[in-house]
């Protein structure tokens, strides 16, 4: 009787575990027979990443719906198939599978113009973004969307999910001053939203050029929960750029991504483990990681490390420094790691002035992703994180209460 009782409740366990299993926008408007898109002429936005669980295409799924009629595709930063390296500018092509015009959205127009809508009955947009606000993907979507408004357009984005989860947000909000294509909109570093929600929220607050709205749709995920991080999904994972091979990639993402941008450490690009190390020759591995440790920072480890990048920033150089390890990822404020990286670093070797060793082109990069000049003006009086903590923080609660009425997730 107790081996039948445990049978019976392992199989309940596995199909609750299997019936909570997150199902994407993309999969919801194929279960509900494409009828949204029914008899009309369709632009598609979308990379890689736009697939479904058995990682078929969201172009080629399209392409042979019945009574859909796919006119053109539109390519992100990395283009639609994901054959282009960062930076790179890509012109008007013909897809190779489809036949089908490609334009990119990162050459340039970053924003699809009058031409490359023409005769689009209405845009879906289909892409795996990483909760960061520098990823461009976020500043695609904002920039697509003033299209479709201009244009009369109708607007639709297949959810996603936000793989650090719905409940972590940090970073000030940008400032007008440094809106860019690496800062779009005047959102936190880190918004917590899925990218169905961040579409919603950019329209109803009137955040789109001049305030104009689109007419937006938004086709929702089954059985996601805020709480949920990407490897809880069940759903598989594509390369979303060549730098977040892996789920946890868009994890370590915005421990780094600030950092990086003065190209003076490596923080891991051009090595194995893109944005979770911090690295240059100057830097002693064990002693740097004794004084990040000793700060007993929460859900943080930080272990000494020692590499020879295959390109990028130290390319073919040894150097040393120290790979980022969570023991608790939901406690760790991942954003400020890299400014506790910096203050202990000159703390040790003051003549290493990261901000002086950089060209100066790299400080405005710098400035633009974090939002503002202030967090690098404030810091560098003292070296202290300290010090910017409040700053970082400031808009937060707001942000939370406004984000809060687009929530389509518990």
């Amino acid at each position: 009787m107790k081996k039948i009782l445990l049978i019976v409740l392992l199989v309940f366990n596995l199909y609750k575990i299997e019936a909570q299993i997150v199902k994407t926008g993309l999969e919801v408007l194929k279960e509900n027979n494409f009828e949204i898109l029914r008899s009309k002429r369709v632009g598609l936005i979308t990379n890689p990443t736009g697939v479904n669980k058995q990682l078929v295409s969201t172009v080629d799924i399209l392409f042979n719906a019945p009574d859909i009629e796919l006119k053109a595709l539109y390519g992100p930063e990395h283009g639609v198939r994901g054959d282009y390296s960062a930076g790179d500018f890509v012109e008007f092509f013909k897809d190779l599978k489809t036949g089908l015009p490609v334009y990119s959205l990162y050459g340039k127009n970053k924003k699809p113009s009058k031409k490359m809508l023409k005769d689009i009955d209405v845009l879906v947009y289909d892409i795996q973004d990483i909760g960061s606000r520098s990823y461009t993907y976020t500043s695609t979507l904002g920039l697509a969307m003033e299209a479709a408004a201009e244009n009369n357009i109708k607007f639709i984005v297949l959810d996603r999910p936000n793989p650090l989860g719905g409940e972590k947000m940090e970073g000030m909000i940008t400032e007008p001053e440094f809106i860019s294509f690496v800062s779009q909109f005047p959102i936190p570093y880190i918004h917590g939203l899925t990218v169905g929600e961040l579409a919603l929220f950019l329209n109803n607050e009137k955040l789109l050029k001049n305030g104009i709205k689109c007419d937006l749709e938004v086709v929702p995920l089954e059985n996601w929960k805020r709480s949920m991080t990407f490897k809880e999904t069940g759903l598989p994972w594509v390369a979303s750029s060549p730098h977040i091979p892996h789920p946890d990639s868009a994890k370590f993402y915005p421990v780094s991504g600030i950092l990086g941008e003065l190209y003076v450490y490596n923080i891991g690009v051009g090595y194995t483990l893109p944005f979770e190390l911090f690295a240059a020759e100057w830097i002693d591995a064990d002693k740097l990681a004794v004084n990040l440790n000793a700060l007993k920072l929460p859900g943080i480890i930080f272990r000494p490390i020692h590499f020879k990048p295959y390109y990028s920033t130290s390319k073919g150089k040894m150097i040393h420094g120290v790979q980022v390890h969570f023991s608790d990822f939901q406690k760790a404020s991942i954003s400020l790691i890299q400014f506790y990286i910096l203050q202990e670093s000159y703390k040790l070797w003051p003549d290493y002035n990261v901000f002086e060793m950089c060209e100066k082109s790299r400080l405005s990069m710098f400035d633009k992703v974090c939002g503002s000049d202030k967090i690098r003006k404030i810091f560098t009086q003292r070296w202290l994180v300290e010090d910017i903590e409040d700053i970082w923080f400031k808009d937060i609660k707001s942000f939370q209460e406004k984000a809060k009425k687009y929530f389509l997730y518990d």
